[in-house]
């Protein structure tokens, strides 16, 4: 008897997947201090994907049901001809939607054409409005450039902008107001999201530098009110999504230690290396780059994924009081 192909991606808690986060590049021109040590070992040339294999993978997953894919990284931008591979797949028309997180670095010169080729949305990392702390933070990136690409952004005419914001106490929590503020004035998104416990890292103390979601919306209620809002247009993901009165910007809070959004999880991860991450705190994993390489065909591919789905955990556990259990950087993390 023939076997019918599966046509959609079902883990075994009858979660559906149908959001891809897709990484282009282990690399990066920032060096931020939650993301990645200083002195960084990227992986070899040879064991990254090409930008064909990437398009290979997002269209088996689209073929399989996934109507979102996220490009990340690393710096996505920073990936030599990564704007064939966007065109690539702006192009598929059973993709419903397109959307990229950056740093905003190369956002100045990229920014109309990455909405020509068919992104609709942009989260940009945004986590000082002061040059010299905007520096230390990412040890490399210079505020101004980021600034310039976000307006390049809001210039294009995307969707929706978001800016991404990871606190830190005694760092950067005496600015939460002032990123709100800088929102309201690009009628833009802000989300704000709790410090991941991804790799090991000796240039701060996570236990002593998290700023939970609870204790940044009381500091933003000190000044605005907050009225909760779900996530009226689908886009939001994990983040729990709020309106402020006077303002078109919409205030997130995603919250990965405070509030577990597992039971919610519609999202699997491919690393630039090839490995599917089927969630994001554990390392339940599969390797396709060996699939790929080995010559199998779309068929054999697209099986490769629905059976992954046993894999997907119920949850992670993530304990800021604890050595981190994924020895990962959120850099080779995919976002």
């Amino acid at each position: 008897m023939h076997k019918i192909e599966p046509k959609a991606l079902v883990d075994r808690f009858g979660r559906r997947v149908d959001y891809l986060r897709l990484s282009v590049t282990d690399r990066c021109d920032f060096r931020c201090v939650y993301c990645m040590a200083e002195d960084m070992r990227f992986a070899p040339k040879a064991e990254i994907l090409s930008l064909e294999e990437l398009a290979t993978i997002a269209e088996a997953f689209v073929e399989l049901g996934v109507r979102k894919i996220r490009l990340t990284g690393g710096e996505p931008l920073i990936r030599h001809n990564i704007m064939s591979l966007i065109e690539r797949l702006g192009s598929l028309e059973a993709l419903d939607e397109l959307v990229l997180t950056t740093n905003g670095s190369q956002l100045q010169r990229l920014a109309s054409p990455l909405r020509d080729a068919g992104v609709q949305r942009l989260n940009i990392s945004l986590d000082s409005l002061n040059p010299r702390r905007f520096r230390q933070l990412t040890r490399i990136g210079h505020l101004e450039q980021v600034v310039a690409g976000i307006d390049a952004a809001c210039d294009a005419g995307f969707e929706r902008l978001r800016l991404n914001a990871v606190i830190m106490r005694g760092r950067n929590d005496d600015e939460v107001l002032d990123l709100v503020d800088f929102a309201r004035s690009r009628e833009v998104d802000l989300a704000f999201i709790e410090e991941m416990p991804l790799g090991l890292i000796d240039e701060h103390d996570r236990a002593l530098t998290l700023a939970t979601s609870d204790w940044i919306r009381e500091r933003i209620t000190e000044c605005y009110a907050l009225t909760p809002l779900g996530d009226p247009d689908g886009t939001a993901g994990p983040a729990r999504l709020y309106r402020m009165a006077g303002s078109d910007s919409r205030i997130g809070f995603i919250s990965p230690h405070s509030n577990n959004f597992c039971h919610l999880c519609n999202r699997v991860r491919v690393t630039v290396e090839g490995r599917l991450l089927l969630c994001l705190g554990n390392e339940h994993s599969v390797d396709l780059r060996d699939i790929l390489r080995s010559g199998a065909d779309a068929a054999t591919l697209r099986q490769a994924l629905v059976d992954a789905m046993d894999l997907k955990p119920e949850r992670h556990e993530f304990n800021v009081n604890d050595e981190p259990q994924i020895l990962r950087f959120m850099n080779a993390t995919g976002g």
